[in-house]
């Protein structure tokens, strides 16, 4: 199979190395805009500035074109996989939308707004708005890209409509280190992704303060429950919450140390402000910028999310971190399904 990676970050890469390693002897393009990056990471035969402890296996090849010319690269492969983070989605699928092979993105949030975008649209919907007619997918689920790089063992959900979307997903990435389960909820599947990620930096912020560990278990089991209510609101399936791409993702960002919007909570706690937390990480954390929209959206349909909204508050600098513990420990007592 022939496999285009689109976006050089460390999901990206880890996917293309993690393809190129399949036994099916897959032919596998990774893409940056970045000439000079293509060449030095060919050169070097691994990504410097991402995952400078990986070796890339020698049948990986490392190229760059103008985006003008990106589509028709693309169109010759059999599988398109969009490795930019959610605020790059939408350019790269007008890109994309006329070419007749399956695409799958890799990103996780909700769009944040700008002066031509109205917020909170999720990257399905986004795909459904620019580029209807592509036979597109997601592949998510709880996955650190220096263990899927490493090939550790690592299970992601492949999402997606277009059954043959999802069965081409898992003959691509499916293998011994890496297991693809096949899901139709996109819904489900890309709340869960967006949604915990938001949680993510409330845990950090737990761990940082030192509230404990009843603290952490409390907030992701909570947080699990605004995880469900607005997907289920948005049309979603309760039991795709209780998989991979909820309670697996959400357990996996919220405590582990390779978790970068864990990181940003656990700055918070530090004292440093959000800039210089975000500054800090090298790394995109798609939590600080979709969890305004998560909120944004919860409250037009009338859903509660008070963790995400204390994190909001937190962010904009509206609380800082111990009254935001302290706003949500003291709400009014409930029934726990309530």
């Amino acid at each position: 199979m022939k496999i285009a990676v689109i976006g050089a970050g460390a999901w990206g890469t880890a996917l293309a190395v993690s393809a190129s390693r399949h036994a099916a002897g897959h032919q596998v393009q990774l893409w940056t805009r970045d000439p000079v990056a293509a060449k030095e990471m060919q050169l070097q035969g691994r990504n410097q500035r991402y995952l400078p402890e990986v070796e890339f296996p020698k049948t990986l090849r490392c190229t760059s074109s103008d985006v003008s010319e990106l589509a028709s690269w693309a169109a010759g492969h059999d599988l398109i996989v969009i490795g930019t983070p959610m605020s790059a989605l939408r350019s790269m699928l007008q890109t994309l939308q006329n070419v007749q092979v399956p695409v799958a993105w890799l990103c996780k949030g909700f769009e944040a707004a700008s002066p031509h975008i109205e917020s909170g649209a999720m990257p399905h919907e986004v795909c459904q708005q620019v580029a209807p007619h592509l036979m597109s997918g997601a592949l998510s689920g709880p996955s650190f890209a220096l263990e899927v790089a490493r090939g550790q063992p690592t299970a992601l959900v492949a999402a997606s409509a277009h059954a043959a979307v999802r069965q081409i997903l898992v003959e691509a990435f499916h293998s011994p280190s890496l297991r693809v389960y096949a899901n139709d909820d996109m819904v489900g599947v890309e709340v869960g992704g967006a949604v915990k990620n938001v949680l993510a930096i409330a845990t950090g912020l737990c761990d940082g303060l030192n509230l404990g560990l009843n603290a952490r278990a409390a907030l992701i089991t909570r947080g699990l429950s605004e995880m469900t209510r607005l997907g289920m609101a948005l049309g979603a399936k309760a039991e795709t919450f209780m998989g991979l791409s909820g309670l697996g993702d959400l357990v996996l960002t919220a405590t582990g140390d390779l978790s970068r919007n864990r990181k940003v909570g656990l700055l918070l706690a530090q004292g440093m402000d959000l800039h210089q937390a975000v500054q800090s990480l090298g790394h995109v954390a798609e939590g600080v910028y979709s969890a305004r929209t998560v909120v944004k959206r919860a409250q037009a349909l009338g859903i509660e999310m008070p963790i995400a909204q204390g994190v909001v508050a937190l962010l904009d600098g509206h609380l800082k971190p111990s009254e935001a513990v302290a706003a949500l420990m003291g709400r009014d007592a409930k029934g726990e399904t309530a």
